[in-house]
């Protein structure tokens, strides 16, 4: 069982070479990424944190990033041993976590599941949607199951809406008046999708990351945000894309061998 951060962070305490009332954690941020560590980081910026053993909750050093899993790494510095959530030369992995902060993106793992491709919800306009954008129909299908089930009238603990699941800024940005109504939702969902596959060069698996966690987190994290809900995502979306190419007629991708 992977431990939850305050576990961790009491391991990293309890690491540190000294008895005292309180204990040192780095909190490391190097090119937008954050690390907690026993001892400053080399090449990061790090801030000290005085960790209070008597204190009820062990605080969040990390900031506001939703759910996501990490590795405790091990190595020697400076002729003693060091404990980092960041990967450096030298290190070994110690152990795995998971850390629940409170959510930075509006990220969720949808609201639909993996199932039996649903051709007959709302097939009109998500034909209409993908011949007007020219983003795939089978992929539309695949987010709209992944995000709402198809349900027009959803809305997520998170605040997205509809078919798409939008979000209230997004859905005023893609001229969606109504993101309860199916029609507005999977045409401005379509058109939201355009954009992100334009911005991510036809890369499906950024592109819905994106959609997930926001730009920001993509851009934060340089590729797929680590968070727990976006890493389920993005697996729900590609293998429901595989299933409604498939029962579309379509060829279904494989890996080159």
């Amino acid at each position: 069982m992977k431990p939850t951060l305050p576990a961790t962070l009491a391991l990293l305490s309890l690491l540190l070479p000294w008895a005292a009332s309180a204990r040192t954690v780095y909190r490391c941020v190097r090119d937008n990424t954050v690390s907690l560590a026993t001892a400053p980081e080399p090449g990061s910026k790090c801030t000290p944190q005085q960790i209070d053993d008597s204190a009820v909750q062990t605080p969040n050093l990390w900031g506001n990033m939703g759910i996501f899993s990490g590795t405790l790494y091990e190595r020697e510095q400076d002729g003693a041993l060091v404990y980092s959530t960041r990967n450096l030369p030298g290190s070994r992995v110690f152990l795995k976590f998971t850390v629940a902060t409170p959510p930075g993106e509006p990220a969720h793992e949808g609201l639909g599941k993996v199932g039996t491709p649903q051709l007959n919800r709302h097939a009109r306009q998500f034909k209409a949607a993908a011949k007007a954008t020219g983003v795939d129909d089978a992929w539309l299908r695949a987010i709209a199951h992944a995000e709402s089930g198809f349900d027009a009238g959803a809305v997520s603990p998170k605040g997205a809406q509809g078919v798409m699941q939008l979000m209230p800024d997004t859905a005023t940005e893609f001229g969606v008046a109504d993101p309860l109504s199916a029609e507005q939702s999977i045409n401005g969902g379509a058109r939201y999708m355009k954009a992100l596959l334009k911005r991510y060069k036809g890369d499906r698996t950024l592109a819905a990351a994106a959609y997930n966690a926001g730009i920001g987190a993509v851009t934060r994290y340089k590729g797929v945000p680590p968070y727990a809900e976006t890493l389920a995502y993005v697996e729900k979306v590609s293998a429901l894309y595989q299933r409604y190419r498939e029962a579309m007629g379509f060829k279904v991708e494989t890996p080159a061998r």
